[in-house]
Formats: structure tokens, sequence, C-alpha cells
């Protein structure tokens, strides 16, 4: 089959797919059992394919449109009579993909701005049965992931989660790409601190945490016991509610899958990018530049840039919000699938630190809640997989790595930077802090189907980036590559680990700590010991991949960069420098000495500019 028809037909299944899916949201009916009279409104849901009880779509702040666009949410009047709550949330404006609910191949800007809404699942309960008081639930909001600019909340399903193990699961969105997160001086004008932050995303969040904390009872759920959790952005979101002065005493429990750790600074977020002061390539000055190039208004950036210079701060603001979504991601001239690449969660000092995540965390900035950081054992192989400079495509079917010990090294030494980052270190900082429980984990499941001679999936995708998700929620469903992925040969072995990890998960957010799960019968999981070799974190895997475990490795950024200097795999400086290179282009390398990276044996190594530079190396 060509790569062609390969295509043709993936977009094919999709449009089953979510033809499939259409007729299941056509065919819910609402179940009287699952009446709820909250605050925000009387409201009627469904029983979804779990059993449990799902209200979806439920609003929980005032559409930021017009004069509310780039303006912190506003709480969202009471809904009259009884909603119907069968269908999730439009998503929010992003270009299409799958994981907002587009057909595969589908191009252009998808979602609408009225999109601030969340979906909630619970244990089916007649209306005279809903646990109050001390017999409430606990809550466990999820903020899905997409780089700040894709995804939403309907790709997941927490029904099986809240039926199995006891839980409310609630499901947010917030605004993305530069609705989300935007600084400039113009959008200033008539603000409040907080409106004037940027961090629009952020204070979405903050809202829908508010709305749970005075609705969530309605639906059996603590507002007292609230944890939140969310993977790569998602995980970076909640590092800045740990962070958000506005979050605090909104949630109680905090776990970070994959989560980034790097922030914006208002430098960065808003200058001309040969400014003194250099700011991002799609800083907000930027990407005004490139709208008004787009608009024919100026020829080039240089007459742009001039024409910016005389605009009156009102009339910019004006101007930018009379743009369409469409209009304003065309000023964002790169992206990948969907993803922008963009300044986000600003260090503006007023909803979050004006320093970097990981000094906050030092100086003790964060909320006092248990925590739980994780990262997979893989991570990037999901994304180096699809690079044609490390791997091919066979009949448009399987990757394979064009020089395989290449690629192991490049994936080693990202994932060990990502893990250094986002678990090591700040887990190493809190666990030092008082009343501070904190936890930390890898994933390491690797069982992915393969065809002897042509494909090995466990090896060249591995225990990748996003793929513990869905050992998470017990939810078998990442788009059209599910099937390539979670197969009949490797079901017992999955559901059996997405089991102890829905019951760590849970038993988190019971205990604050995931101990031996919900049944006590699980190897024990213990929390962060900084004491040299001491057990650290828990390795989640098979049996066959060796079991549930506690391990005490851990790696700083300079260890790891230590260690590819001493790969043998390596051998060759332009190997050694192109592994650097890769860590500098995922900022793994944002603290480390660059003038003493590579010992010279790499030189022009760009590691601070963007495009990066191509690296030269001093020997073969």
């Amino acid at each position: 089959m060509t790569r062609v028809s390969w295509l043709s037909c993936s977009v094919l299944l999709v449009a089953f797919a979510l033809a499939a899916a259409c007729a299941r949201e056509a065919a819910r009916v609402p179940d009287p059992a699952s009446r709820r009279s909250a605050p925000a409104g009387d409201v009627v849901g469904f029983r979804d394919d779990y059993g449990s009880h799902a209200w979806l779509g439920l609003p929980f702040a005032e559409p930021p449109v017009g004069e509310r666009r780039w303006r912190a949410p506003r709480p969202a009047a009471r809904w009259p009579g009884v909603r119907e709550a069968l269908s999730t949330g439009e998503a929010c404006p992003q270009y299409a993909s799958v994981y907002a609910g587009a057909a595969r191949g589908e191009t252009g800007v998808i979602g609408s701005e009225d999109c601030l809404a969340l979906d909630v699942w619970a244990p089916p309960f007649e209306p005279d049965a809903v646990p109050a008081a001390g017999a409430r639930l606990p809550v466990m909001v999820w903020i899905h992931g997409g780089g700040h600019s894709i995804g939403r909340a309907g790709f997941y399903s927490g029904g099986n989660l809240a039926r199995t193990r006891d839980v409310v699961v609630v499901a947010v969105q917030y605004r993305l790409g530069p609705l989300g997160w935007l600084r400039h001086e113009a959008l200033r004008q008539g603000a409040d601190q907080i409106d004037a932050s940027g961090n629009f995303g952020t204070l979405d969040l903050i809202r829908a945490l508010a709305w749970v904390r005075d609705n969530i009872a309605a639906f059996g759920g603590d507002p007292g016991n609230v944890t939140i959790f969310g993977e790569s952005a998602g995980g970076t979101n909640v590092l800045t509610l740990l962070l958000a002065p506005q979050a605090a005493g909104l949630f109680h429990r905090a776990i970070l899958q994959s989560a980034g750790f790097g922030t914006s600074s208002p430098a960065q977020a808003e200058n001309f990018r040969d400014d003194p002061v250099a700011g991002s390539e799609h800083s907000s000055n930027e990407v005004l530049a490139q709208l008004l190039v787009n608009e024919g208004a100026a020829k080039d950036r240089a007459e742009a840039h001039a024409r910016l210079a005389g605009m009156p701060l009102e009339g910019v603001a004006s101007w930018l919000r009379a743009k369409s979504p469409a209009e304003l991601l065309a000023g964002y001239t790169e992206q990948g699938q969907g993803m922008l690449f963009f300044p986000s969660v600003f260090q503006d000092g007023k909803v979050l630190p004006p320093d970097a995540p990981q000094a906050a965390l030092e100086r003790g900035a964060a909320q006092r809640v248990p925590v739980m950081f994780g990262t997979n054992r893989d991570e990037n192989k999901l994304f180096m997989a699809f690079e044609p400079t490390l791997a091919r495509w066979r009949f448009g079917l399987f990757p394979e790595p064009l020089a395989p010990d290449l690629y192991q090294a490049r994936a080693e030494a990202q994932s060990r930077a990502w893990k250094a980052r986002a678990v090591d270190e700040p887990a190493r900082t809190l666990s030092g802090a008082s009343g501070a429980a904190v936890f930390g984990y890898r994933w390491d499941w690797d069982e992915e189907p393969g065809l002897p001679g042509l494909y090995d999936g466990g090896f060249v995708i591995g225990a990748a980036h996003g793929l513990e998700i869905p050992f998470v929620f017990g939810h078998w469903d990442l788009g059209p590559e599910t099937g390539t992925l979670f197969t009949r040969s490797n079901r017992e072995g999955r559901e059996a680990l997405a089991a102890a990890m829905m019951s760590y998960w849970t038993e988190f957010a019971y205990r604050g700590s995931p101990g031996r799960g919900r049944e006590g019968e699980l190897p024990e999981w213990k929390p962060w010991d900084p004491t040299p070799d001491a057990p650290k974190y828990a390795v989640l895997d098979t049996p066959e991949g060796g079991g549930i475990r506690m391990a005490s490795e851990t790696w700083t950024l300079e260890r790891v960069v230590a260690d590819v200097l001493a790969d043998p795999r390596l051998a060759r400086a332009r190997d050694r420098c192109g592994v650097l290179h890769a860590l500098a282009r995922w900022e793994d390398l944002s603290r480390a000495d660059y003038a003493t990276v590579g010992n010279g044996a790499c030189r022009d190594f760009a590691f601070d500019a963007y495009p990066w530079t191509d690296v030269a190396a001093t020997d073969e």
C-alpha cells in the first residue's frame, strides 16, 4: 500500500470513528436519576459507556468575547430551567487536529471563543443517594495538554475512573494560543493588575476551580478534597496553579505528568527579537507586525515595525479585538501538528512569580500540598519517530530509525534531562520543605506490538510522551492510532498496570499518598527520600518489564551532558553535538554553562538562537 493510499485509509477510518462517536452522542438520552440542583443551575446528564453519570459542557465562565477577550474570566450566570448536559463543550480556537475533534487531514482553524466549559463524571447515584457531608467523594480535576495551543476536555473520558474508583472526575477547557496567553502594552490599557498579566489561560483554570468549589457538592464531590492533575502542558498548568496565589485553597493535592517547567519573561513575551533585551521569535510585537503584513498594511517586517510605533495604544487594542481567531493564529508563522511555537506562562509577578518555577519553588512560593511528579522513560521518542533525520517510514506504515544506536542515545539523553527538570530537581527541593509530601514516578511500559523484521514498536516508540494517560483513566482511546498501540496481545499486562495506576492515583486523591493503592494490595509507593541512594520514586511497569518497584537513580542536567560526552555510541563529534543540540532545542540545558558544554567539541553551538543553526563539529 502506498503512503498516499494509507493516508486516505486513515482519513476514512477517522471519519468512521468520528461518525460513530457522533452516533453515540446522538443516542444519548437524559437519565432522570442524574438530575442535580447546583448553584450554577439544575442539570440532567446521562449514563456513559462505563455506567457512570456524566454531565458534559457545563459553562463555568462568561464567553470571553468582545471586550472580555484578553480579560480575566467572569463567573457564568446561573442557567435557566433544567440543562441537558449531553455534549462536551466546543473546543477553544486552534488549528485542526484529532485531539480537538477534527478529522485526520482537516485543516484550518476550528473551535469557538465560547469554550469555557467543563465535563463531570461521577458514580451513578439516585438523586436522594448523592453522597453528602463527610461521605462526599474526592474530586479529580483533569487539565489537558497540547502545548497550550491544541486539545480539548472532550478528548478524554473520566467515566471508568469515576465509577470504579469512587471519585468525581472533572475535565476543564481553557483558552489556548494567543487567546490564552498574550502580553502587550495596548491590552493593559484600562486593565487591572490581574487582567494585565497576560496569563488568561491560567486565570480560566482558577475560575474553573472556583466553580468546582461552589458546585461540585451537588454531584457528590468534596470541595475540600480536590486533586488537580494534568499531562505535558496540562502538567505545566498544574505547576502554575501551585505557584498562583489566586489558586490558594482551591485544591489540595497536585499531580504533574510529564510537565514542562519553562516559562516566559515579560521581555520574551513582548519585545521585538532585535530589541536590546530580545523578545521571542513570536512575541506579541513580532506577531502584531506579521498581522500587519498579512492584511497588506505593511510590505515587510521593517515597515510593520515602524507602523506599529505610530499607532495609538487604544487603536491597537481595538484592532486586535476585531481580529477573528483565524486571523490571530495566522500571525504565528511556525507550527507543528497544529501546535504553535510561542511564549506562554508569563512571569508577570501578579498571577505567577516574577522568576522561573524552580527558583520560585526554592524560595518556598508553592502551596504546601502533597505533590506527585512523574515522567515517562522514553518521552521524546514520540516526536523523534517523525523526524526525517532520525527515522524513515517503511511503506508509509512503520517508523524505522536510521541509526538505532544514535536514536536510542538521543532518546535517553532527552528523557533523562526531562526527568531531571520535571521530577528530580523539584522533588528534591520540595521534599526538604516542611509540610509537603512529595512522590515521584517513572513510567516504563513499552509493550507496543511489532512485526518481525519490519517494526519494533517497543524500541521505536516505547514509553513515550502521553501514552500513560489511558492507563490513568482506564480508557483506551487515543484517536486513530489506538489500534497500533493497544492490542489483544498486550491487553492483559496493560490492563493490570492501568488498574494499579488508577488505584494509586485515586488513593493519592483520597489520602495525599499513593501508598499501597485503594485496596492496600500493591507494592508500597514511598515518599521521595532525599537521603543519598534511598528509594525516591516508583517505576510503573508490567511484570514483564520488572514490575512496580521503587528506584533511586536521579539526574541533573550536568550529569546528562557528562553522559552524552562519554557515551561510546556517540563517538563521532557530530553525533555528540547533535544530541546536545537537541537538548538545547527542548530548553533542557537552559541553565547549563553553555561556554563549557561539549568541552569545546562543538563550535558555533547556538543554544540561545532560534532557529538553531546547524552544528559544526571540530572532528569527524
